[in-house]
C-alpha cells in the first residue's frame, strides 16, 4: 500500500478528527478586551477560559486552521511534568516558582479530561497512564530515579519490572516502565477542534487564514492588522503560536530566537487484526522510551499502531527512500515480531519548539503583551494549563508574579541557532539510516 508522506498535513489524525468548527477570515475592523494569536492548545484554552467567565470579549486571531501547528500534528500523548527530572524544576527555577511549575504542570492532564467531559468533546480520550519503558541497565536507572523523585512529590507513579511491562507493551524488549497514572491519551486534532467549538459556544469569536503581519499600540489599545486586510483591537494580547506558524513578517518576531525548532514525525500502520490489538498495548497506554533518540508508540481509535520519532519525513537514507519510515518498519518488527508484513498507512511530522533549559518561557515582549512557548515535546497538558492560569490572570484572579513561570522581558537568543535545527534534521535522519535497534 502506498504511504501518504504528507508532512504538510496532519496524517492520520485529519481524516479520523471530528468536524472544525465554521470559521471565517477577519477581513474588518473589530474591537474587543483581549486578542489571542493562535488557535492551538494555549491560545484556545486561553479564549475558553476566558469566555467561561463571561466577564470580557475575546477574538483569536489564526493564520492557517485551528490546530495547524503541532497542536494538531503531535503523537496524542497527554502527559504530566516537564520533560526534565522533577527536582530539576526548583533547581533551576528556585524554590517558589519551581514547585509552582511541578504542580500546575502536574495538573495538566487532569485538566484535560475534565474540559473534555464537560463539553463533550468527541477525541478518543483515555486517561488511564502511559508508560516510559527504559532501554537496558541505564535506562531502568533513569526511570527508577525519576520514580523515587516523583514519590517524595507525592505522585503515586508505579515503577514496573520487565515482566509486568512485558505485558502492558506487548514486548520483551524493556527492562522495565514507569507508570504514571495521571497521563493518557487522545486524538488531538479532534480536541484541539473541540476546544475551539467550546470557546466559540461561549461566545469566543475565531479567525482563521488570518496571519498577523503587524501590530501597533495606539494609546492604550494594540491594533493587529492581519494579512487579509482586517483588524482587531485590543487591550491585551496574547501570543501562543510555534515556529511551524512564524513565518514571514511578524509582529514579534523576536520570540523565536530563543526557541530550537525540532522535527518529530510520526506514522501509522494498517488496522491491526483482533489477536494483534489483544497483545500490543492491550489496555490502550501510550508508551515512550529511554533512548537518545527516542520512540513513542500508541494506539489509535481503530488499532493502528502510531510510531514516532525525532526527524521530518522527506528525509532520505541511503536507500532513497524515507530514511524515517524504513527505521520505524525495522524496530516495529524488532519489538513486536508479528507485525511484519503488516503496511504503513500514513506518515506525517510536526515540530518541537525546544528551549536550552528544557522548560517553557513566559514572555513580556511589550506592554499588555503575554507570549507562552517553548513546552519541550509536552504541549497537551502544559498548553491547556498554561492557558486556564493565563486567563485567571488577565481576569484579575491572580497576579502576574502568582503565574507559574517567570516573566521574561527580554528574549536571550540561542548561540548557533539554525546550525543546531540543521544538526536535528540530518543527525535524526542519519541515526535513523544507519541504527537497527529501537
Amino acid at each position: 500500500m502506498t504511504v501518504a508522506l504528507a508532512p504538510a498535513s496532519h496524517g492520520l489524525w485529519r481524516d479520523t478528527a471530528i468536524m472544525a468548527p465554521a470559521t471565517q477570515p477577519l477581513q474588518r475592523q473589530m474591537e474587543v478586551d483581549i486578542a489571542v494569536v493562535g488557535a492551538g492548545f494555549t491560545g484556545l484554552s486561553t479564549a475558553l477560559h476566558l469566555a467561561e467567565a463571561g466577564s470580557v470579549s475575546v477574538a483569536v486571531l489564526e493564520a492557517h486552521e485551528i490546530g495547524f501547528g503541532a497542536s494538531g500534528r503531535n503523537a496524542g500523548m497527554v502527559n504530566a511534568g516537564a520533560w526534565i527530572e522533577p527536582d530539576e524544576l526548583p533547581k533551576r527555577l528556585g524554590a517558589e516558582y519551581g514547585g509552582r511549575l511541578l504542580r500546575v504542570l502536574g495538573d495538566g492532564p487532569d485538566l484535560v479530561y475534565a474540559l473534555i467531559a464537560r463539553y463533550r468533546i468527541a477525541c478518543d480520550a483515555h486517561q488511564n497512564g502511559n508508560l516510559h519503558c527504559a532501554i537496558g541497565q541505564k535506562g531502568l536507572a533513569n526511570i527508577t530515579e525519576r520514580a523515587r523523585q516523583w514519590a517524595r512529590h507525592g505522585v503515586a507513579v508505579q515503577l514496573l519490572d520487565a515482566t509486568q511491562t512485558a505485558r502492558l507493551v506487548g514486548t520483551t524488549a524493556y527492562a522495565g516502565s514507569l507508570l504514571d497514572p495521571r497521563t493518557g491519551t487522545i486524538q488531538p486534532l479532534s480536541y484541539v477542534r473541540g476546544l475551539a467549538q467550546a470557546a466559540i459556544g461561549l461566545g469566543a469569536q475565531v479567525f482563521t487564514q488570518s496571519p498577523l503581519i503587524e501590530a501597533q499600540r495606539v494609546g492604550g489599545q494594540w491594533h493587529l492588522s492581519t494579512a487579509n486586510g482586517g483588524m482587531l483591537k485590543a487591550r491585551q494580547v496574547v501570543v501562543a503560536t510555534n515556529t511551524q506558524q512564524i513565518q514571514g513578517a511578524d509582529a514579534w518576531p523576536q520570540l523565536q530566537a530563543d526557541l530550537l525548532r525540532m522535527p518529530y514525525f510520526n506514522v501509522a500502520t494498517q488496522p491491526l487484526p483482533a489477536h494483534l490489538r489483544e497483545r500490543l498495548l492491550p489496555q490502550g497506554r501510550g508508551a515512550w522510551d529511554t533512548a537518545a533518540v527516542l520512540s513513542s508508540f500508541r494506539m489509535d481509535a481503530r488499532g493502528r499502531l502510531v510510531y514516532g520519532s525525532v526527524g521530518a519525513i522527506g528525509r532520505q537514507g541511503p536507500t532513497g527512500k524515507d530514511a524515517h519510515v524504513q527505521w520505524v518498519r525495522r524496530s516495529m518488527r524488532q519489538l513486536f515480531p508479528d507485525l511484519h508484513g503488516v503496511g504503513i498507512d500514513y506518515a506525517w511530522h510536526g515540530w518541537i519548539d525546544a528551549t536550552d533549559n528544557h522548560l517553557p518561557r513566559l514572555h513580556q515582549p511589550a506592554p499588555q503583551v503575554w507570549a507562552l512557548s517553548g513546552y519541550n515535546g509536552r504541549g497537551i497538558g502544559p498548553g491547556t494549563i498554561f492557558g486556564r492560569e493565563l486567563a485567571r490572570m488577565l481576569l484579575g484572579q491572580i497576579r502576574p508574579e502568582e503565574l507559574p513561570l517567570p516573566i521574561s522581558h527580554a528574549v536571550k537568543p540561542i548561540r548557533f541557532k539554525a546550525a543546531k535545527e540543521r544538526f536535528y534534521l540530518d543527525a535524526s535522519r542519519l541515526a535513523h539510516a544507519v541504527t537497527r535497534r529501537v
